[in-house]
């Protein structure tokens, strides 16, 4: 074939790919924009009870209705010679802080005491969402 085809052949060619690919990245970039992620939790622990303290209210979370719009967050700080502490964050706001010493003690109240208070934020959050006419400091 000599070059004058193959080059009346490449440009349109290009061209034409070059088209698809932008309407392509186009159409994804617009859904993109319309993607959430509602719900998460994310897991920021660094020990093994920390872990496990992930595991099981993220088991709990699961299980909660309407988490939508809800994104908690599990912070573990390590505190030298005392043990570690457990920070759950959700939306950006300190909701519970916990202990846990060096050695292994039961989570299970913990894990509860912190979906109580999770759940009370949550409620809190609709509560001022519901009536955006009413001052947070009730006055």
């Amino acid at each position: 074939m000599p070059p004058i085809f193959k080059q009346m052949l490449v440009k349109p060619f290009i061209t034409a790919l070059s088209m698809l690919f932008l309407t392509t990245f186009t159409a994804l970039s617009q859904g993109a924009e319309e993607l959430e992620i509602d719900g998460l939790v994310l897991d920021r622990s660094i020990s093994r009870f920390g872990h496990q303290f992930y595991f099981e209210f993220s088991n709990f979370w699961r299980d909660l209705p309407s988490t939508a719009g809800f994104n908690i967050e599990i912070k573990e700080t390590v505190l030298p010679r005392a043990g570690t502490q457990l920070t759950l964050v959700m939306n950006n706001q300190i909701v519970y802080i916990t202990y846990l010493g060096r050695r292994l003690e039961p989570i299970d109240e913990r894990v509860e005491h912190a979906l109580y208070s999770v759940m009370d934020a949550m409620a809190r959050s609709n509560l001022h969402q519901a009536s955006p006419d009413m001052a947070k400091n009730g006055w």
